[in-house]
């Protein structure tokens, strides 16, 4: 089955659609200092680099069964100021990646974000989002998970909304994960030699000699590196 990838970054959820025997056909991103990263990965997908607000319809796959992909989620991220749907980076879910979905009417489409989306105070844009997917015809599922519930060794809650076109009556429903679940110290342990504290948590320490490897050096739980 053959996806459309929307807001791709360097292709993580395309990723994993990929190891589940899906076939990445054409991805759409804007930022330059991933494109780099996306081909690498993806070396056969069709990358279109531009704004997603400038993607011309006509320059979709005509053939395609499903759409995936993450709208920015700084407008609705706890850690950010919760703009929501009054913030530019907000309004792409419900302008363009609803509109892209009204358009191509896949079988399917998978949206991720982050649980803030879901916060009171952004009710009713979460309302409309939901709704607009539903009138174009399809049957909405929506849950938060945490990737440590299925083997990542991250403590990492994204919220997943699933649509199946309502000719299939049919709703998304995750099976239960029954697999090893590993924390950072079994997978990256090995690299604790090379790896600095933040300062102050966050700042870059400038001792680290290795790009990124540092960590938070508040204290973590019994998932974490530690």
């Amino acid at each position: 089955m053959k996806v459309l990838s929307l807001f791709a970054g360097c292709g993580g959820l395309d990723l994993g659609f990929k190891q589940a025997g899906f076939e990445i056909s054409v991805a759409n991103e804007y930022d330059k200092s991933i494109f780099e990263t996306f081909e690498k990965n993806f070396p056969k997908t069709k990358l279109i680099k531009k704004s997603i607000t400038k993607l011309k319809l006509s320059e979709l796959p005509k053939n395609i069964d499903g759409i995936v992909g993450g709208p920015p989620c700084q407008s609705w991220s706890e850690a950010g100021k919760q703009l929501g749907i009054s913030d530019d980076r907000g309004k792409l879910f419900l302008k363009e990646y609803v509109k892209i979905v009204s358009y191509k009417k896949p079988k399917f489409f998978l949206a991720e974000n982050v649980p803030g989306i879901e916060y009171k105070k952004h009710e009713n844009s979460f309302n409309d989002i939901l709704e607009s997917l539903r009138s174009i015809g399809y049957n909405i599922s929506y849950k938060i998970y945490n990737t440590y519930d299925y083997g990542v060794a991250q403590t990492r809650k994204r919220l997943i909304i699933v649509g199946y076109a309502s000719g299939y009556e049919d709703f998304f429903k995750l099976k239960p994960f029954d697999g090893e679940k590993f924390n950072l110290r079994e997978c990256i342990g090995d690299l604790k030699g090379n790896v600095v504290p933040a300062i102050d948590r966050a700042t870059p320490n400038p001792k680290c000699k290795i790009l990124n490897h540092e960590y938070n050096n508040t204290p973590l739980d019994k998932n974490s590196f530690h």
